[in-house]
């Protein structure tokens, strides 16, 4: 596979971080559905299909972010941490679910996790990464929110795609 090399040696760091927020997607899109073949095989089933869902739903929701990255009126600084933000959480909220279906966790999921209880340590783990992703996915869609929504802002200055 020939790559895009840059004749003065840089990337355009919007179109790359548009790239790699595209290929998350597509990898985490990929995992999701390679997960729905064990969903059986996990100590609880049904927290299995809430990892595989939240691993294709999250997927796909990175896979619209990269598809929009153009379009967001950010600063570098902000579509950094738009990029991060987004990423970390869709993963971290896939993780957590993963290990809540292998250990059988259910203090942070009550609804899918009925029946299950996990050892203290492995709760703690997983409410805890819940969280984080949680926070992380919710800040980065409220940075992809505000980028998308400053290009409707009338007499708005828009960045300027050379510079």
């Amino acid at each position: 596979m020939q790559r895009y090399i840059d004749p003065i040696g840089q990337v355009d760091e919007i179109e790359e971080k548009s790239r790699r927020v595209l290929v998350w997607g597509a990898v985490l899109f990929l995992v999701g559905l390679i997960e729905g073949l064990f969903i059986p095989y996990f100590t609880n089933p049904r927290m299995g299909l809430s990892a595989h869902l939240s691993a294709v739903q999250g997927g796909m929701a990175l896979l619209i972010i990269g598809l929009a990255w153009q379009r967001l009126q950010l600063s570098f600084t902000q579509l950094r941490y738009t990029y991060y933000f987004n990423v970390a959480g869709m993963v971290i909220i896939w993780l957590s679910l993963t290990l809540a279906a292998v250990l059988g966790t259910s203090q942070a999921t009550p609804i899918a996790g009925a029946g299950f209880e996990g050892s203290a340590i492995a709760e703690g783990i997983v409410q805890g990464m819940l969280a984080l992703g949680a926070i992380a996915a919710i800040v980065g869609g409220a940075l992809f929110f505000w980028g998308l929504e400053l290009t409707t802002w009338p007499g708005k200055k828009k960045r300027d795609p050379s510079a």
